[in-house]
């Protein structure tokens, strides 16, 4: 299946690919386009759009893209799972309590904007990020 977001990603928009990736679409290719036309690729290719106004999975209520996707595959038994959520929830939304975690995540997705042009090498090496974060959530009492 083919995911269709927004580029130049950023929070959301690199940790949906990771979870989309490692427990809904093994299979997934993620395509990044300019916003105003992830709707219109995303119907054009018979993919799924994400993190895009009008898109498929998107911001609901409080609730990020991310956290969506966890409620929308039921995802949300894995407590791992739940605390990366929350970090990547205080990260994405303008949340006055989230996880201390939160600001560190928010700095690294703003920095990659900042020396890395390609968005897939942003979500490849983003990747990487979350695997750790969610390897240090499972660890935790």
């Amino acid at each position: 299946m083919k995911w269709v977001t927004r580029e130049r990603p950023k929070t959301d928009r690199v940790a949906c690919p990771w979870l989309i990736a490692r427990f809904i679409d093994p299979e997934a290719e993620i395509v990044y386009v300019p916003r105003d036309r992830v709707l219109e690729t995303a119907a054009a290719v018979g993919g799924k759009s994400f993190d895009a106004q009008g898109g498929d999975y998107t911001h609901d209520g409080d609730l990020c893209t991310f956290e969506v996707l966890i409620r929308e595959f039921d995802l949300g038994g894995d407590p791992a799972l739940a605390r990366h959520a929350n970090i990547v929830h205080g990260a994405d939304v303008d949340d006055p309590s989230p996880d201390p975690r939160s600001a560190g995540l928010l700095a690294i997705a703003e920095g990659f904007l900042e020396v890395e042009l390609d968005d897939h090498e942003i979500r490849r090496v983003g990747g990487r990020i979350y695997d750790a974060l969610y390897a240090w959530c499972a660890k935790q009492p």
